[in-house]
């Protein structure tokens, strides 16, 4: 396993994802790529404007930050990338742009309806990808 891209946001799930990568990059000698993608909103129609993102740019910066400042103190080193656009479809392609032998995700434990209207970036990375994905549920310290 050469590359390990994690997924990476202010979520407890996605700080899971993080240990569990870095838990996986030391023990494979794997590169590690971590992303944080600036979600958008469309607008709906013409008239509503054009698309604008929901959180900053700077903010994706801070939690790359904050990645690399838990993996400093691990000793391990990465890449770190940030994206703007619907965050599955942008790790998706970067894992396919990294050639990432692994993806990995945390989730939220979304609702059904949540599921149902698309809001699972995990749910959406599993139908999307054709790359090797985790899904974190929990603390893989616990």
């Amino acid at each position: 396993m050469q590359r390990i891209l994690v997924g990476f946001d202010d979520a407890e799930s996605s700080q899971y994802a993080l240990v569990r990568a870095a838990q996986l990059a030391k023990a494979f000698g794997s590169q590690l790529h971590v992303a944080s993608v600036v979600p958008v909103v469309a607008s709906v129609g013409r008239s509503a404007g054009a698309i604008s993102p929901l959180s900053d740019v700077g903010d994706h910066r801070h939690q790359l930050d904050d990645a690399r400042a838990k993996l400093d103190a691990l000793s391990l080193t990465a890449e770190y990338h940030t994206a703007v656009g619907d965050p599955a479809k942008a790790l998706v392609e970067l894992g396919e742009e990294l050639d990432a032998d692994l993806i990995v995700v945390g989730t939220r434990e979304p609702s059904m309806l949540a599921r149902l209207f698309g809001q699972s970036v995990s749910d959406s990375v599993a139908r999307q990808t054709h790359r090797d994905l985790l899904i974190v549920h929990r603390d893989p310290e616990a």
